[in-house]
């Protein structure tokens, strides 16, 4: 059987069913059973290799579980972030592209910190998922000290072994709990609080199948109007930060000004929005006061 053939079917059955990704999953997903980059899959399918049957098989199975919108990370157990090759699976937050710029926002205030004579700079994520944000902090600024926070019990399991993995090439440390009351020690010592907390309002219905069906309700929704976790994410920041620390909180992309309106009133200053690499709101930096 030729790759080139399963591949093309697979890919038109994911986008008769509106996967955007439709061919890259399908040769993404035969590079996992190939032991194979997406690149190494299209060479082959150049070539006109073929496939052993078992092989042929298994990928139909995975190619199966894609159709019926399982996230591609859920069934590689993979996800890139910047730098990082991350373990997911059901009951952690797949971390997505526009994070990666939130998390360039929290290392270029790292960087900042060093900059304006920090021996060794402290930097908090809160409510850290998969610790996509934390371990890129921490990887990306190995002389920095970073610490994070997870609730779920279910994405601790992935989060730990994320940490592990990293364990040799930075200074970061988890604990499982609740953001709000999260590093008492560390109170007025921190320099960088970066979070992507959940922000979806409890009414709203994600567009995407993937989101609303396999991403866990803990990791998206931010109570009636959405910005329940912003308002312990904002206390928790002016508590854990020294004077001039900065904050970095990600958003839906129609709350930059539900989100500058609620630290303003929190008493932060420098409240400013940030546009991703595609144009859209997407995070709101601010400074505590000095």
């Amino acid at each position: 059987m030729l790759l080139g053939d399963l591949v093309r079917h697979a890919a038109a059955r994911f986008e008769s069913v509106g996967i955007d990704s439709a061919l890259a999953d399908a040769e993404l997903l035969a590079g996992h059973i190939l032991g194979l980059s997406r690149g190494g899959v299209q060479a082959q399918i150049l070539m006109g290799a073929s496939i052993e049957e078992k092989q042929a098989e298994q990928l139909a199975q995975l190619y199966g579980r894609r159709f019926a919108r399982e996230p591609l990370q859920h069934i590689t157990q993979i996800a890139y972030f910047r730098q990082l090759e991350l373990a997911v699976g059901k009951g952690v937050f797949i971390p997505r592209p526009e994070t990666e710029f939130v998390a360039q926002l929290a290392i270029d205030a790292i960087h900042d910190a060093f900059a304006s004579g920090e021996e060794r700079a402290i930097a908090v994520d809160l409510g850290t998922g998969s610790g996509a944000i934390a371990l890129a902090m921490a990887t990306e600024n190995p002389s920095a000290k970073i610490f994070a926070v997870e609730k779920s019990p279910e994405a601790h399991k992935f989060t730990s072994a994320n940490f592990e993995t990293y364990r040799d090439q930075c200074d970061a440390t988890l604990v499982l709990g609740d953001l709000d009351d999260a590093f008492a020690e560390l109170d007025g010592m921190v320099d960088v609080v970066a979070s992507n907390p959940p922000y979806i309002p409890l009414a709203a219905v994600p567009r995407d199948e993937e989101v609303r069906l396999h991403d866990p309700a803990l990791a998206l929704y931010g109570g009636d109007d959405g910005m329940s976790v912003m308002h312990l994410v904002s206390a928790t920041a002016l508590r854990l930060l020294k004077p001039g620390g900065a904050l970095i909180v990600e958003h839906a992309d129609s709350q930059s000004m539900q989100v500058c309106q609620l630290l303003l009133a929190d008493g932060w200053s420098e409240v400013r929005p940030h546009q991703d690499l595609t144009g859209r709101d997407r995070a709101v930096t601010a400074i505590k006061k000095i």
